[in-house]
């Protein structure tokens, strides 16, 4: 059986689940990190980090407040910086938290300085979101054994940099119609500090994209409030064995649910979740994600349930996972997503 792809509403679906985002593209609205720039916030680089913490946590309270300066000498967006910079001595962004200094050592995430494995317009992702500046970085904390960009998720590659330069592209990227910029990898969160950095030197109004798999520390979590516009989120699993088999991620469950619960309340974020079925996983997996959406984010979040599976890298290792998917199960995920009542899903 052909499968095209099947657009629920196309569109309309994402400017319904998705209204901050539009309003930003509309020229109605501007991006979080720009009001975050606009957050006046007094503090010392080398205070000790709970300090930092504690003053972070008042200048979220303005931003909820709408309590923005023109042009303060310090900003909510320096502190983030600062405090970012400060995490990768002992690095705990992502939830293995290795400790490492990244400053001076790679980490479990296989990045030391960020690096650019490439960076482009980006048409082949969600109608709503082309065209794309899409950023991808080397280096990645999950072992995805089908891993789809294997050859730079698990070693270093690509070209180093500066944020200022960064900036620069994100800028050009923007005169040439870019939507927004798109932050992956591999996978964006080893690279938050050098992000937020980068962000500091942008001037055009563009939606931040956090690409992201949702491994992320409850500290990097907290960075992340008042800056991303959009939780391009990837919900891989439904159970901690097959993270933990298939991905190496433990507490997979846990630490995932719980991050989209904090994302659900952070300043202005919104949520576009994919779900990549895996073949022989519609019940333990896609059954269990679906339903926790609808009933934590509710049927209105916009997803994008899809059927691009291919046995690539490692997974030949386990014949379970080294096929595409059957007619049949991309059904099955059809109905799943009509079964828990979801009005702005991508299915195909």
């Amino acid at each position: 059986m052909w499968f095209r792809r099947i657009e629920i509403r196309e569109i309309e679906g994402a400017i319904k689940a998705m209204p901050h985002y539009f309003a930003v593209l509309r020229g109605d609205e501007v991006p979080n990190f720009f009001l975050s720039k606009r957050v006046e916030v007094e503090f010392d680089e080398d205070a000790p980090l709970e300090e930092l913490w504690e003053i972070h946590e008042e200048a979220m309270d303005r931003l909820r407040e709408n309590d923005l300066s023109e042009s303060p000498e310090k900003s909510l967006l320096d502190l983030k910086a600062v405090i970012a910079d400060k995490i990768l001595e002992s690095c705990e962004l992502c939830e293995f938290k290795c400790r490492a200094n990244r400053k001076k050592e790679i980490g479990y995430c296989r990045v030391k300085e960020s690096l650019v494995a490439s960076d482009f317009l980006h048409y082949g992702e969600e109608p709503e979101l082309v065209p794309s500046y899409t950023i991808f970085f080397s280096g990645c904390n999950f072992r995805c054994v089908f891993c789809q960009n294997w050859d730079i998720s698990q070693f270093r590659a690509g070209v180093e940099y500066s944020p200022n330069e960064m900036a620069e592209k994100i800028t050009v990227a923007f005169a040439r119609g870019a939507k927004n910029v798109n932050f992956v990898g591999g996978e964006p969160t080893p690279n938050l500090p050098f992000i937020i950095e980068t962000l500091r030197h942008v001037k055009v109004p563009i939606p931040v994209v956090w690409n992201s798999n949702m491994y992320m520390s409850e500290e990097a979590m907290k960075l992340l409030d008042g800056v991303v516009d959009v939780y391009l989120a990837d919900f891989k699993w439904g159970n901690d064995k097959c993270a933990l088999k298939y991905s190496r991620a433990p507490r997979y469950w846990e630490v995932v649910t719980r991050n989209f619960l904090l994302a659900k309340r952070h300043y202005k974020a919104e949520f576009l979740i994919r779900h990549l079925v895996i073949p022989g996983h519609l019940d333990c997996c896609t059954r269990q994600i679906l339903k926790w959406i609808a009933e934590n984010l509710g049927e209105d979040v916009r997803i994008n349930v899809m059927f691009q599976y291919r046995p690539e890298y490692e997974a030949g290792k386990h014949p379970e996972i080294s096929r595409t998917l059957k007619d049949e199960e991309m059904i099955k995920a059809a109905r799943l997503v009509r079964e828990f009542g979801f009005k702005n899903a991508l299915v195909g």
